[in-house]
């Protein structure tokens, strides 16, 4: 028999992380508010994206639904890859990668009523060598200034530049799918 889930609200715009959780078969509704991404100094990548994916869920005041916040950190040797400002900066984080191991990180809050509850999950990708060519092909025909990193791992960038993660896929999407259905079961003590 299928869990029933109270309704979700997911504060997120992204477009992945929505067909994620209707993959899940979750009933959930978008609702988004605008919230300061900025961080402390001195955090690692995965308390960084875990405090962001906290201060969206601050912005919410949910006491019937669950409200799911995620934030997902690029990580290359201890430098945070962000969403590319333009196209120099999506060219000049993708060749960092080419041929280089990166961490992917996503913070998870999970808030009902005064209850909250934050994970997170790493994954290692491993990206072959590219050339400057393959990486202006990749942004002019796939546009990621929308994405962490530049890329995404559920298009051209995965499946001909990524040689193997080790890990969650779907936490490389933006959300660790496996694990937030065990999280949302034990936050809700079902």
């Amino acid at each position: 028999m299928a869990i029933t889930f109270p309704p979700i609200i997911l504060a997120s715009k992204s477009p992945r992380r929505q067909e994620l959780l209707t993959l899940m078969g979750l009933n959930f509704k978008v609702l988004l508010k605008d919230v300061d991404e900025s961080y402390p100094a001195g955090l690692e990548p995965a308390e960084i994206a875990v405090y962001i994916a906290e201060q969206k869920a601050k912005a919410f005041d949910a006491a019937e639904e669950i409200v799911i916040t995620a934030d997902t950190i690029v990580a290359l040797n201890g430098e945070i890859l962000g969403k590319p400002t333009d196209r120099a900066h999506a060219q000049e984080m993708l060749a960092k990668l080419s041929g280089r191991k990166h961490e992917v990180y996503t913070g998870v809050t999970l808030v009902k009523g005064d209850k909250i509850h934050s994970f997170y999950d790493r994954t290692e990708v491993y990206c072959k060598p590219v050339t400057s060519e393959e990486i202006d092909f990749y942004i002019d025909h796939y546009q990621p200034y929308d994405k962490a990193g530049s890329y995404g791992v559920q298009d051209w960038w995965g499946l001909v530049v990524v040689q193997r993660i080790e890990g969650s896929y779907t936490n490389v999407m933006g959300l660790p799918t496996e694990k937030l259905y065990h999280e949302l079961k034990n936050f809700l003590g079902l």
